[in-house]
């Protein structure tokens, strides 16, 4: 086997190591993200598609779009030194640092709100039910 042919991988043993479906393999293919090679009919990836696939992975699991990955792999590839790259992924996270701070504060405050509104419908349940059964130790047996 040569050296090149061990650096070939196959889409579902891909999958496998991504813990993905060919499926989404498919997808970024088609999306122009990564090139699998093809040999034949099949298509057979490097270890620089593995990688760019787990930049993908990354970049999605960290709630980046696809043009915002689109965008790193771009400049990945056209500046060997990857100072631009770095520039924009930190200016990127920043942005969505910023993003998910304001969720945060947002599900904070909703949470509040919510606990609040429990907190006052369980009072209103348990009054009544106070209120019944002093009500009811008070009657005369002639009133029950």
């Amino acid at each position: 086997m040569t050296e090149l042919s061990q650096d070939l991988t196959g889409i579902n043993e891909v999958a496998r190591m991504l813990d993905i479906t060919p499926r989404t393999l498919r997808f970024y293919e088609d999306k122009g993200l990564i090139t699998p090679c093809r040999v034949g009919a099949i298509r057979v990836y490097t270890r620089r598609e593995i990688a760019r696939m787990r930049l993908i992975l990354r970049g999605k699991r960290l709630g980046f779009t696809l043009r915002d990955i689109v965008e790193f792999l771009d400049l990945y590839d056209a500046d060997p030194q990857h100072v631009e790259q770095m520039r924009a992924l930190a200016g990127r996270c920043r942005q969505r640092i910023d993003r998910l701070a304001a969720q945060q504060e947002a599900i904070a405050e909703t949470l509040e709100e919510l606990e609040k509104i429990e907190r006052e419908a369980l009072a209103r349940v348990v009054k009544p039910v106070r209120r019944r059964q002093a009500a009811a130790t008070d009657a005369s047996p002639r009133e029950l």
